[in-house]
């Protein structure tokens, strides 16, 4: 009988991995913290890619669903400085080939294509133990347990799964983001709606920025980045950490246009204070029977448009290595670690050097506009 596949995480990577499998008819269970797909939002927009994250929902028979997903005019993005001065602006003309489309509802395409109850949604995942011979105990937060055959950490940069392979723990990049929302944003904030355009948003200099997204129904989604320590507004009183977090940042772009803080200043949500890490660079392990990681769990790096589309193609990849060799599994497992590994590190960049150097944003509008600039 086919052994069942567990996969901790109902992330991209691993609803892939599960979808993918599915089509060849390997069972999974994917164990989920969320108590529901809709228990929060789902990040915001993603560009998929042709080289990637393309080929990863073919292999998931789900290239046509996703391509009645994508928002048009969505792919034409500009780079300013901070007084608003256009350094380079390029319209989605129709011949790019990086669609966009909103990561809550490409999660939503993977969640409605598997069996129902294959997603175990409220299963947070405390701890995780060999028993030998390739097996594995996963514990839940109510105390309850399962025991795997072969077992997949498409857990995050927080991964449990991680430490059965490797002692390595994300570390802080110098990045911290305030991530804020403007709705309506045509009608209620149209300065922002215009600086913005009809896709997506750089305001540039060196050690700080402003991105921003266009999503559907007139929503902008904008992430203010700043250089700063990782115990920056660790002391921040927990009653009025929102202002705080407001007033610390309107003041590290006190020089700016206002149409561009606007972006932070005019949120219809509470801003939201994330920082950034990073796994080493090159990150690998040795193999371990009955046991794998995917997407960030695997090889978290700082965003540079390539995360959910890796993260796609290796749950893509496992789940057709796993079909090759039925009978086989560590077989399977290690081709797939030494093309996951390979792609991870070709995909790792400077791309935060380019964004917020000492040249920006000088820097990131000769990237777009350069001769090796990917459409």
């Amino acid at each position: 009988m086919q052994r069942t596949t567990t996969i901790i995480g109902a992330g991209l990577g691993g609803l892939v991995l599960a979808r993918v499998l599915h089509v060849h008819g390997i069972p999974a269970t994917v164990y989920e913290a969320e108590p529901s797909p809709v228990a929060r939002r789902q990040g915001g927009m993603l560009d998929i890619h042709p080289w990637n994250g393309q080929p990863a929902l073919e292999a998931a028979g789900l290239l046509e669903g996703f391509r009645e997903l994508v928002l048009p005019g969505r792919e034409s993005y500009r780079v300013v400085d901070r007084t608003g001065a256009v350094l380079a602006d390029r319209p989605d003309d129709g011949t790019g080939e990086r669609p966009e489309v909103q990561r809550g509802e490409l999660r939503q395409l993977l969640l409605d294509s598997l069996p129902p109850g294959t997603v175990h949604w409220g299963r947070k995942v405390t701890g995780v133990r060999a028993l030998g011979e390739g097996r594995h105990e996963v514990t839940f937060a109510d105390g309850a347990t399962v025991v795997s055959e072969l077992l997949v950490g498409a857990d995050g940069a927080w991964s449990r799964v991680r430490p059965l392979l490797s002692g390595a723990t994300p570390a802080y990049v110098g990045f911290s983001v305030v991530e804020t929302f403007l709705y309506d944003a045509d009608i209620r904030h149209p300065g922002a709606a215009k600086a913005v355009g009809g896709g997506s948003l750089f305001a540039l200099a060196p050690g700080r920025g402003i991105l921003a997204h266009r999503e559907g129904g007139g929503t902008l989604h904008a992430y203010t980045q700043l250089r700063k320590p990782s115990d920056w507004l660790a002391d921040a009183d927990p009653a009025q950490v929102v202002s705080q977090v407001v007033s610390q940042v309107v003041e590290e772009f006190a020089d700016w246009a206002p149409e561009l803080t606007a972006l932070i200043t005019a949120s219809d949500e509470p801003p939201v204070l994330r920082r950034l890490h990073t796994l080493p660079a090159g990150h690998r392990w040795e193999r371990v029977p009955g046991v794998t990681l995917l997407g960030d769990a695997a090889h978290l790096m700082p965003p540079n448009g390539e995360g959910a589309n890796l993260a796609m193609l290796d749950g893509a990849s496992l789940g057709e290595a796993l079909a090759a060799h039925p009978d086989d599994a560590e077989t399977a497992l290690s081709g797939y670690e030494e093309r996951m590994f390979e792609r991870a590190a070709a995909e790792a960049d400077d791309i935060y050097d380019v964004m917020f150097g000492d040249d920006a944003p000088h820097s990131m509008a000769a990237l777009f506009t350069g001769p090796d600039s990917r459409s």
